[in-house]
């Protein structure tokens, strides 16, 4: 049962609603085209890492641009959620998929189903964890 914000959440998808998503978001390299234009259709505000920087870009820069733009990293690289936790800053946010098969429409699936319940930790700063069954939320600075 969600109690309430803590250091460390984990909650079962079983316990979603909806609300309208404000948050801007870049998707990693890793992240399907598929997946991208399936969330702009559904109006989230998202574009792929490739629309503004270089494909050979570090993950470095990558951060840097998402903390200019305050935007979310949608990633499958778990060097994001290291390199933002060693920064001690409180953002960008990152969501770290850790599915087992990821294809674009799983992660689709994922997405939509999880986005609308992350916006405000999202936007306070927080490293998500999502699996095929439930999502991690650490909020930063961790």
């Amino acid at each position: 049962m969600l109690h309430g914000l803590q250091e460390n959440i984990i909650v079962p998808f079983q316990l979603m609603w909806n609300k309208d998503m404000k948050s801007k978001f870049i998707a990693d390299i890793h992240i399907s085209p598929l997946t991208v234009n399936e969330l702009q259709k559904k109006g989230y505000n998202i574009i792929r890492v490739t629309d503004k920087l270089p494909a050979t870009t570090s993950d470095k820069e990558i951060v840097e641009l998402a903390y200019q733009e305050k935007a979310v990293i949608i990633t499958q690289d778990l060097d994001f959620s290291a390199i933002i936790a060693h920064s001690g800053l409180n953002g960008p946010s990152v969501i770290s998929l850790r599915v087992a098969h990821a294809k674009p429409d799983i992660i689709t699936r994922i997405l939509i189903r999880v986005l609308p319940l992350l916006e405000s930790e999202l936007c306070e700063g927080a490293i998500v964890s999502i699996d095929e069954k439930e999502y991690r939320i650490k909020k930063l600075p961790v």
